[in-house]
């Protein structure tokens, strides 16, 4: 259970850093979204799936589509289209590939060993038992980091218009 643990903060940890460092727009993004699913995982092994489906459904969905949506926004015209199809080679996947296949074949491993079963340590939260802390104790805490992604896309948005205006 350890190892598990270890290897998809591993994952978690160099798809993080391949965000970081990528200088395209949709690898960062799909790094983003392998990154997304490494932390799904730790939280499952923590014993906390709940948690695991709420950053599956909520980062790894709905957010990767805002940010997708904005930087389609911000990529208009035929020298943006013609930049986005060279993205879309199928080079660009092999990285996220192999993560994602990583992650696959741990919890396929997990699950078809019964370690998950096995373990004595692990203690499930239900959903009614992670609401009522979120909203109770740490509810200034859960607003202001909800509101860190508007200025964020703001912010994405503006740089992205400056540099439009630039080339026109």
């Amino acid at each position: 259970m350890t190892g598990a643990f270890y290897l998809a903060s591993l994952v978690a940890a160099v798809s993080t850093g391949l965000v970081i460092t990528s200088l395209n727009a949709v690898h960062a993004l799909l790094y983003l979204i392998v990154s997304f699913l490494a932390v799904a995982v730790v939280f499952f092994i923590l014993g906390a799936p709940f948690i695991a489906m709420l950053e599956i459904i909520i980062y790894a969905g709905a957010i990767m589509v805002l940010f997708v949506f904005v930087v389609m926004m911000l990529n208009l015209g035929r020298r943006a289209i013609e930049q986005e199809a060279g993205w879309l080679t199928p080079r660009i996947w092999i990285g996220p590939s192999i993560l994602s296949a990583t992650l696959l074949v741990e919890l396929l491993y997990l699950f078809g060993s019964g370690i998950l079963s096995q373990a004595g340590g692990i203690t499930v939260q239900a959903p009614k038992q992670v609401s009522v802390v979120l909203l109770g104790p740490y509810l200034v805490g859960v607003e202001l980091a909800s509101m860190l992604l508007l200025p964020g896309l703001v912010g994405a948005y503006h740089v992205g218009r400056q540099l439009k205006s630039e080339n026109a």
